[in-house]
């Protein structure tokens, strides 16, 4: 009888202290976030590109709202106006006459609820990538896939990377970036090693050529973004501002990037 009172009693104290924690986060107005990254592929003819305009929202929230009715322009320096319409309300802009011209510089101009937005970039160009080289025995256990994909950096230049790594298994890409101020003019590679990843698996490999203001802007978010911090794309310890200005209203500053690649791509199936 003890036993049974003692396991009543048990069971009617832990039930009874679970309370509901209401957190109350701070507010404040919607920012615009500009994903304005144009990607000319090697071997297209880059015409086709894609703006994407959206709000930030409260952290609880599962939606994120798109920036709908702007007008959005990018301007190359023959003064060639290049117009991104919306596609329906999906806050994305596209437009299919775009001209990249490697080394050419552009600006963009965003209008929304009566303010202006403006960014200039740089459209910088990447070198292809070699070959991709497996290693089966890698990771802290010894079994894990590591791959790299090695690419030439050209000599005497400048040059940075920025690799996206997309499997088809369901985790995160995972973005690097490399610059060649140790390792101008020789064969280095981009690394990738995931524990989940099997033989069959697909692997699309990319290397895009960026400006160093991109690397430090991208450097600085993944430094932030690590496995100790969350994702990239988490709320991070502090506000990493991107190259877009708000040149109505400076205070009102938007988040996010305009940026100009050229990029290599490679498939690459597991092995």
């Amino acid at each position: 009888m003890k036993r049974i009172v003692t396991l009543l009693l048990f069971f009617v104290v832990f039930t009874n202290c679970e309370d509901v924690v209401d957190v109350d986060l701070n507010t404040a107005e919607p920012r615009l976030v500009i994903d304005a990254s144009i990607n000319w592929f090697k071997n297209t003819s880059g015409n086709e590109q894609s703006i994407r305009l959206s709000l930030t929202a409260p952290f609880f929230d599962d939606n994120v709202p798109p920036a709908n009715n702007a007008i959005v322009t990018v301007l190359d320096s023959d003064n060639n106006i290049f117009s991104f319409i919306e596609e329906g309300d999906t806050g994305i802009y596209r437009n299919n006459s775009f001209i990249p011209v490697i080394d050419e510089t552009y600006t963009l101009t965003i209008i929304y609820n009566g303010e202006t937005y403006s960014a200039t970039e740089t459209l910088k160009p990447v070198v292809s990538i070699d070959f991709v080289e497996q290693n089966n025995e890698g990771g802290f256990s010894g079994e894990d896939i590591e791959l790299k994909a090695f690419y030439t950096d050209p000599a005497n230049e400048e040059n940075y990377y920025f690799f996206e790594f997309i499997s088809d298994i369901a985790v995160t890409p995972t973005l690097e970036v490399y610059e060649d101020r140790f390792t101008d003019g020789n064969q280095i590679f981009g690394f990738y090693t995931e524990e989940d990843l099997e033989s069959g698996d697909i692997v699309t490999i990319r290397n895009y050529g960026i400006s160093e203001q991109f690397y430090d802007f991208m450097f600085i978010l993944l430094q932030q973004g690590s496995q100790e911090a969350g994702g990239p794309f988490e709320t991070q310890p502090a506000t990493v501002r991107g190259n877009c200005f708000n040149t109505t209203n400076p205070d009102n500053f938007p988040f996010g990037y305009f940026r100009l690649s050229e990029v290599d791509e490679l498939i690459y199936t597991v092995e």
